[in-house]
């Protein structure tokens, strides 16, 4: 087995946060694993953490929510909208904090395939400002989603058996 590659963040300017990661997976599996309930909860968020709602109508114009859960019961969720898929190459959606309503990024996560079954997955988040974007930074979200990713790679060898 090839060995994963971890998360690279960049902010290529003041309203971007951009993040790349390699999995040892064919991308069709890695697009796969981001369209469905049954498979988001078993990779979505921090291990700390426990997936408690998933709701997603996963089409151009569907919506989507998610819940998390900590050990004492604190929630948080967070919603958005689809705007466009390419399957298996992209998909676009909004993503909001329910915990700050009215600051929403728009993501890009596209896919890239390397060839020999690896892919680059490449998240893209355009904020509505500076402050916007960089109250994410600080949110904690780099450590999230380089955790996040840890388990999409992990799963994702569980699609290929």
């Amino acid at each position: 087995m090839v060995e994963q590659k971890k998360l690279t963040l960049t902010t290529p300017s003041e309203r971007e946060i951009v993040m790349t990661r390699e999995f040892d997976a064919p991308r069709e599996l890695v697009f796969e694993a981001h369209t469905k309930c049954e498979h988001l909860n078993k990779w979505w968020g921090p291990r700390k953490y426990s997936f408690e709602l998933c709701e997603m109508d996963f089409r151009p114009g569907g919506t989507w929510r998610f819940v998390e859960r900590d050990k004492e019961g604190n929630e948080w969720g967070f919603r958005g909208e689809v705007r466009e898929i390419l399957r298996p190459e992209r998909i676009v959606q909004t993503f909001e904090w329910e915990g700050m309503p009215g600051h929403i990024s728009v993501d890009t996560l596209t896919l890239e395939d390397l060839g020999g079954g690896r892919t680059k997955l490449t998240s893209h988040s355009v904020f509505d400002s500076k402050e916007d974007r960089d109250g994410m930074l600080q949110s904690g979200m780099e450590e999230g989603a380089g955790e996040t990713y840890d388990r999409l790679a992990e799963f994702v060898q569980t699609l290929k058996r």
